[in-house]
């Protein structure tokens, strides 16, 4: 019997064929997202085969756009934003407006309004937060100076184009060249003012409410103990906070789920928040990417050569020279500078938000909006390869400046902050500082032995700095990650991470390093008992296996004490 299921065949022939090219373009070092653009691509109306409801994707995109905004607010900081303001406020600023003014005189010459050229300029200004963020951890420069200017850059992007977002709408009339809302600047005026007062009054609700509320709900749920509940919470928070911010004061989704995710990221909470909702959001992005990938139209890649190889110039190019300048005028090398050009030299997320009100507010042509889409998809595509001349140019100077020579055809690899190795020895290393860690932790230092930790949060890292522990940041099954721990010369390894398939990777590379180290690992079942063994751990502790043990020896030991017990005693009774 047919079943008339677009919701359910959109979700999933989605999903499925993001997977897919996703999983292909993964192979080629190239971003996933990609693939889901592809996958877009694949399902749209313009390609031969399937073709998903547009209407529903469009209402998965939004939920998509409301998460997405929820995990910018979630990683927002204004602590790492202060000790690079002097760079990245004028930096991102200028490179927005230089940005723009290229993409209105490019539109200026294809024919367009002035409205649709400076709409089109702002969708190529801003880089992709995923793409970025990922070129930086996979070359270790979160950490650097240079890593700390990108990541500042990118969050004064962020929040110019979530206050574009908000404007756009009340600055439509003048933007299309309406002639009245041009002739009665009070009519133009007010509108705007409208808009920032309720802007205002939304975030002077959450700043005084959300920030007392919404913390405390997420503390009772925690001390429910209910996973499910808590990750109920926090995904009820970040909608109903969007949609309130909607329905009440006007303001749109995405600055809802910012302000929420913001709110929420100054509690002890916030990092457990944002691991307990990455799947679910990580979904709803791939379908955001998946709808965008449906509104592009491949033939103009055939159609508008000219106008495409001008889109991407100014996307690889222009805002890279922009970029450049600005970081050389604040004198900073140009290692630095050519890092943070190359980072930024790609658009993303808020380009497809920008273009899709674009187009509902008729800001948009068709022929703009498929341009940015195919600039974007193009300009994610050559980012590495970006990143790869960047790290031949650097190469090639660092023997020059030394004055050595570099043997013929030796490999160039890509720019990568090198990590130190740590000069303990006779330490242990323990990978994962959470609930089993810390407890671990906290029994080595009290017995005084030398101690390295491996963790990737953040918060976590932070407090074990303070607490004069000797970390290092990121995943333990990277690559040169063990040999900086030098696990070679410790007296143990202790990986206390709860998930196994990763923790079986780790154990292996550390086993690959020293045949002889001891390796303490933990699992869940005995199937992953089996897997960390299989790769090299020397023991593991199943902890649902140690508790009933020690609930066995503890009915014992009372059984034991009862029956030993003189008749006549004053033992109090266990009632």
């Amino acid at each position: 019997m047919h079943h008339n299921t677009p919701l359910i065949s959109t979700v999933v022939v989605g999903l499925v064929l993001a997977f897919v090219f996703g999983a292909l373009v993964q192979r080629v070092r190239v971003s996933p997202l990609v693939g889901y653009l592809l996958a877009g691509v694949v399902m749209g109306p313009f390609t031969p085969g399937f073709v998903a409801d547009q209407n529903i994707a469009n209402e998965l995109a939004e939920i998509g756009i409301i998460l997405l905004m929820f995990g910018v607010g979630l990683h927002f900081s204004l602590k790492d934003l202060w000790s690079v303001r002097a760079i990245a406020l004028p930096g991102a600023v200028v490179q927005i407006s230089a940005a723009t003014v290229m993409g209105w005189g490019l539109g200026w010459a294809l024919g367009w309004s002035t409205g649709k050229g400076i709409m089109f300029g702002l969708a190529l200004s801003t880089a992709s937060t995923v793409v970025l963020l990922r070129a930086m951890q996979e070359r270790r420069l979160i950490e650097t100076e240079r890593g700390r200017i990108a990541v500042g850059w990118l969050i004064v992007e962020d929040i110019a184009m979530v206050l574009t977002l908000v404007l756009l709408p009340a600055l439509a009339g003048l933007l299309n060249g309406d002639a009245g809302a041009m002739a009665d600047w009070r009519a133009l005026a007010w509108p705007i003012v409208i808009t920032l007062g309720k802007v205002a009054a939304f975030v002077v609700f959450m700043l005084v409410v959300g920030r007392r509320v919404i913390p405390w709900i997420l503390h009772y749920v925690a001390h429910t103990g209910s996973r499910e509940l808590f990750r109920l919470a926090v995904f009820a928070i970040s909608l109903g906070v969007a949609f309130g911010a909607a329905t009440l004061f006007d303001v749109s989704f995405a600055l809802g789920a910012f302000f929420a995710g913001m709110i929420l990221s100054e509690s002890e909470l916030s990092q457990r928040a944002a691991n307990e909702t990455l799947p679910l959001r990580d979904a709803f992005a791939v379908l955001f990417f998946v709808s965008v990938g449906m509104l592009f139209d491949p033939a103009i890649i055939v159609k508008e050569p000219l106008p495409l190889l001008a889109t991407l110039f100014i996307i690889l190019v222009g805002k890279s020279l922009a970029a450049f300048a600005i970081v050389r005028l604040f004198g900073h090398p140009n290692s630095t500078a050519l890092t943070i050009s190359a980072s930024l030299a790609q658009i993303g997320e808020f380009s497809f938000i920008l273009v899709t009100l674009g187009v509902s507010l008729g800001l948009m042509t068709d022929r703009g909006r498929d341009l940015v889409l195919a600039g974007a998809i193009i300009s994610i595509m050559l980012n590495p390869l970006w990143f790869e001349l960047l790290g031949r140019f650097l190469k090639d100077k660092e023997p020059a400046a030394s004055g050595g020579i570099k043997p013929a055809g030796e490999a160039r690899p890509v720019p990568r902050e090198p990590l130190p190795i740590s000069a303990l020895s006779n330490h242990v290393v323990l990978v994962g500082h959470g609930r089993v860690g810390s407890v671990v932790s906290r029994a080595l230092r009290d017995a005084q032995t030398p101690l390295l930790v491996i963790e990737d949060n953040p918060g976590t890292i932070e407090r074990l700095k303070q607490e004069g522990v000797e970390v290092i940041t990121g995943n333990a099954a990277a690559p040169d990650m063990l040999q900086a721990a030098n696990v070679g010369a410790a007296r143990g390894l202790l990986v206390a991470i709860p998930d196994a398939f990763e923790g079986g990777q780790i154990v292996a590379k550390a086993r690959a390093i020293s045949p002889s180290l001891p390796i303490i690992a933990r699992a869940h079942s005995e199937e992953e008992i089996a897997h960390l063994k299989f790769h090299g751990a020397t023991s593991v502790i199943m902890g649902e296996m140690e508790i009933a043990r020690a609930m066995l020896a503890q009915i014992a030991s009372d059984a034991a004490a009862d029956t030993a017990e003189p008749v006549g005693s004053n033992r109090p009774s266990a009632a």
